[in-house]
């Protein structure tokens, strides 16, 4: 029997058009029961339509209905797919507009930094109410979890309910892709052995058919003209941010996109599974005046205008898929579709999650959230490999994980003191005079009050 999927912000222009392509190119999914839910009444009619539209195009069986009313969606679900942003670009906007103004640059600002720490603040609750909500309506659900900071949201799901939740983020994924192309290898060759928090997932080993993949990058890495050499496939739009250097893109082009990455790898012997803009933000030396923050290491910053026209884009996009009588059959890149199936016909799969540490990640605690390469099947999901990390990064880890502990238990309880801990252990906000962190930490919660009804008292 196909399931009742529910989509939590099911008006979300960025995410729900390719979940819904996903699923209708999953055979197990065909005949589902799919809910559009979210706050913004106007946006649900219109996602509804795309979704009846694909299933009439691609000529699936697809139930489809819409609704603002959270519970009457969860009721009887057996997947909630939760893609929101609270406050959206207003909220936003204040997370990187008001760190700056305090000499605080983050490249993206939705992970760690001030303006992660702030996002998880305000989403926080939110997602701890869906997750009752859940127990009460839908207890045997899955909570598949694509909202961002993904690492504190589930962490605060699984810290305070019964519900089995799981964070999906593409960023090892297009590294995989990458490596495969740049290593000349099948996708599917490629088998990485993973340990981090979302958006800083460390590569610890990498193997090619079996064989070190690492000795194989070093040795690319150190080649010279070799570089110059052309993909073997153009890349899909948005994989890397930027363009090539010239018609076509090379494996230079990937590494010059990618510095921040590699430069880890030669430092540590491991490589970051993440794009680099996610990545400099975990460390306070590649976000700094003297590399033009970030510019030294190929990186730029994203101010809020370029998220606002991403969503111009996204919704252009939409308009083009509900008028078009074709429907792609290329995955999407996101796991959302391939975990349900795992997870409802037992085809066992092995791909990147986010769940509670149970000893996997030897660096960090039992509990706490982190990203590693996982097995899904009929019996759920686990963690494939025991990893360590090498001394310095292991450390480090352990500093931005108690940093997101910290951010949960302020999002949790309102103690404006325990938002300061949390900045204060971040590699980013840390680095800050103590008296000026204080005025920037009161500033972003009252810029952001309006999403903040813990911290009101």
């Amino acid at each position: 029997m196909a399931p009742r999927i529910v989509i939590i912000g099911g008006g979300s222009v960025q995410w729900v058009p390719k979940l819904l392509r996903d699923i209708a190119n999953t055979p197990s999914l065909h005949g589902s029961e799919i809910v559009i839910e979210d706050i913004d009444g106007a946006s649900v009619p219109c996602m509804v339509g795309l979704a009846e539209h694909i299933a009439e195009v691609r000529g699936i069986p697809l139930t489809v209905t819409g609704t603002t009313d959270q519970r009457a969606a969860l009721a009887g679900a057996q997947f909630v797919v939760v893609a929101i942003s609270t406050g959206g670009f207003a909220s936003m906007r204040h997370d990187l507009a008001i760190p700056a103004g305090f000499g605080v640059r983050q490249t993206i600002g939705d992970t760690v930094g001030p303006g992660g720490i702030a996002r998880a603040l305000r989403n926080i609750p939110v997602l701890v109410d869906i997750a009752r909500d859940m127990e009460a309506l839908c207890s045997d659900a899955w909570l598949l979890n694509v909202t961002n900071p993904m690492t504190t949201l589930c962490r605060a799901i699984t810290g305070q309910s019964s519900i089995k939740a799981v964070g999906l983020c593409h960023e090892i994924t297009i590294t995989q892709l990458l490596l495969s192309l740049l290593l000349d290898t099948s996708y599917f060759d490629v088998d990485m052995t993973v340990a981090g928090v979302n958006h800083f997932p460390i590569i610890t080993e990498l193997r090619l058919a079996g064989a070190d993949g690492f000795a194989d990058l070093t040795e690319l890495l150190e080649g010279g003209d070799v570089l110059d050499q052309p993909l073997a496939i153009e890349l899909p739009d948005g994989v890397l941010h930027g363009g090539p250097r010239g018609d076509k893109w090379t494996k230079r082009d990937i590494v010059d996109h990618s510095q921040i990455k590699f430069d880890v790898f030669r430092r540590f012997g491991v490589l970051p599974g993440a794009g680099d803009r996610h990545v400099a933000e975990f460390f306070a030396g590649y976000l700094t005046e003297e590399s033009a923050w970030g510019e030294r290491w190929g990186v730029q910053l994203v101010p809020i205008e370029v998220h606002e026209g991403s969503q111009v884009d996204h919704l252009a996009d939409f308009g083009r898929d509900l008028a078009s009588d074709h429907v792609s059959e290329w995955p999407s890149g996101e796991l959302v579709a391939p975990l349900i199936d795992s997870l409802i016909t037992g085809t066992p799969r092995v791909m990147p999650l986010n769940i509670p540490n149970d000893g996997s990640v030897a660096d960090l605690p039992d509990g706490v959230v982190v990203e590693m390469m996982c097995v899904a099947d009929r019996d759920g999901v686990r963690g494939r490999d025991q990893v360590s990390l090498p001394p310095f990064l292991a450390e480090h880890l352990r500093r931005i994980s108690a940093s997101q502990e910290f951010t949960v238990q302020a999002a949790l309880s309102g103690q404006r003191s325990l938002v300061l801990d949390a900045m204060q252990t971040d590699p980013l906000a840390g680095r800050m005079d103590a008296r000026r962190l204080d005025e920037m930490a009161t500033e972003l919660l009252g810029a952001t009050a309006a999403w903040l009804p813990r911290f009101a008292s």
